[in-house]
């Protein structure tokens, strides 16, 4: 089975991002103001699957090609005869329906027959020998469970031996959402046309898509006169968001950052919050917590202003700081609510993480100073719903957070999406199933919270922080795998990681000398 955890995309896929219903709109604007059918797009998709199926496939000789009743179905129609005009040995089921196929996908079927091809029923015995399968059954139009006979096409697919290569988007997988209400295939490779759909970096993506690929099927210089309001960020953005510092810098430059949390027996969460600060930039980081974490903390990071968090200490911490997080380890008693109390006060910018987010939920208010940074769980808590609801749409959700309290929401997961009041919604496209442990959350708050004293906007803060945390937990699950990461072994590529301008974070040839 194909190990999808730390499949990275390639660096050449586009950043800007399309919904589906746009995108349907756009490719036939696109095709109009540079003189070209839908048609003659199609033709350009299917020869972009052939080339790349052959490309990673070479050996293959006998293609099992699974079409629908839609367009998606037409692109699989072309691979169909460019790969049997190949030599190779060419079986084709294809979905029925009374509806009548769309005019592209209708001609390029008959090309398929013209050429001699054969079209079996999508109930048709598989033949031995298939040693590549091409799924082109649903496309981006998509938008629910997979029917009978698709699902149970998606299903043998998946049994099968042979890889899959998917075109424009895994059957099954919504591209709006990124969503696998049914059965949805997992892809090997998918080979997305014109432009990247949302779905196929957020939700259950990683899970199904494999290797992700692009083709703009030559409409490269209409679509670079376009905007959209979706973005995909990755590493190689780091270098704009964390410039060279100034030769003559001191550490009250780069920001000022009290870190509050830490109640009886948490107080793992606020040290690896405050040393990821530390790790991040941050000039000066000042801990309140419980008194009996201050030893603890001090000994393991005596980098750290380590203080028990008390009504003066609070007072003197927030007049002190440029920027406070608030959460990790934080608890739901009195202490940490008269605590979140004295905060939601202040008009510098904050961070809010945890448990500052679970008691938010209780007394919702809304405020243009703050990241919020829920986990699904969290975020279904403050918008009062299940988990199910806040998975089934995250940039929805994300934008329902924005919506209800304010400022910027962080809604984390496999693809995090970041969406802020004045901006767009930009997704994560890194990180791996290793940050599946206790810790990477109160990490990725010191991380977004250093951000933000080194002068960035709190949307571009969320943003960068997020590709830094993902980007150094990808240089070590390279060098050691996913299995076993702990939140503090980030320390060691973090540095790495937020200095773009000495080390090259896609390339990192030292990687092989980390020792956490």
């Amino acid at each position: 089975m194909t190990d999808h955890t730390m499949t990275r995309n390639p660096a050449s896929i586009p950043h800007t991002i399309w919904s589906a219903d746009a995108l349907r709109r756009a490719e036939i604007e696109a095709a109009d103001a540079l003189g070209l059918t839908l048609y003659e797009l199609m033709l350009r998709a299917g020869e972009a699957a052939f080339q790349l199926a052959c490309g990673r496939y070479p050996a293959s000789a006998h293609w099992l090609i699974l079409c629908g009743h839609g367009n998606n179905g037409g692109d699989g129609y072309v691979v169909a005869r460019l790969a049997q005009a190949a030599g190779l040995a060419v079986t084709l089921l294809a979905v029925e329906s009374d509806k009548p196929l769309p005019d592209e996908a209708a001609e390029a079927r008959e090309a398929w027959l013209n050429a001699g091809g054969v079209i079996h029923a999508a109930d048709a015995g598989w033949p031995d020998g298939v040693d590549l399968i091409i799924d082109a059954l649903l496309g981006t139009g998509s938008n629910s469970a997979p029917r009978e006979p698709v699902a149970t096409l998606i299903a043998q697919a998946n049994d099968h031996s042979a890889p899959v290569v998917a075109l424009d988007i895994p059957s099954g997988l919504l591209a709006n959402t990124g969503a696998t209400p049914g059965a949805a295939i997992r892809a090997a490779h998918t080979m997305t046309f014109i432009a990247l759909k949302p779905g196929l970096l957020t939700g259950k993506a990683r899970d199904v898509t494999g290797t992700l690929h692009h083709h703009a099927l030559g409409l490269e210089a209409w679509l670079a006169t376009q905007s959209t309001d979706l973005q995909r960020i990755d590493v190689g953005q780091l270098v704009r968001w964390l410039p060279l510092r100034r030769p003559t810098s001191h550490k009250g430059d780069h920001g000022k950052l009290v870190i509050i949390g830490g109640d009886h027996g948490t107080s793992g969460a606020i040290r690896m919050a405050g040393e990821a600060a530390l790790r991040a930039g941050a000039g000066l980081v000042r801990v309140l917590t419980r008194a009996e974490n201050i030893a603890p903390i001090v000994t393991a990071r005596p980098e750290l202003m380590v203080h028990e968090l008390t009504p003066k200490t609070l007072d003197e911490s927030l007049e002190w700081a440029d920027v406070i997080v608030i959460g990790p380890g934080l608890g739901q008693q009195a202490w940490g609510k008269q605590a979140l109390r004295k905060v939601e006060n202040v008009r510098k910018p904050m961070l809010w993480d945890a448990d500052a987010l679970n008691i938010l939920a209780i007394n919702p208010d809304k405020r243009h100073n703050r990241i919020l940074t829920p986990h699904p769980g969290e975020a279904a808590r403050l918008l009062n719903c299940s988990v199910a609801e806040i998975e089934s749409d995250r940039l929805l959700s994300a934008q329902r957070l924005v919506k209800r309290y304010g400022g910027v929401a962080v809604l984390k997961g496999a693809g995090t999406v970041i969406a802020g009041e004045t901006r767009g919604i930009a997704i994560a496209d890194v990180g791996n199933a290793g940050m599946a442990s206790g810790g990477m959350g109160d990490v990725l708050s010191g991380i977004i919270g250093a951000l933000l004293g080194q002068h960035l906007s709190p949307y571009d803060a969320a943003c960068a922080g997020c590709v830094a945390h993902g980007a150094a937990a990808d240089m070590l699950a390279a060098r050691y795998g996913t299995r076993g990461m702990l939140a503090t072994d980030l320390f060691y590529t973090l540095q790495r990681v937020v200095n773009p301008d000495v080390i090259d974070v896609n390339h990192d040839k030292s990687s092989d000398s980390l020792t956490p």
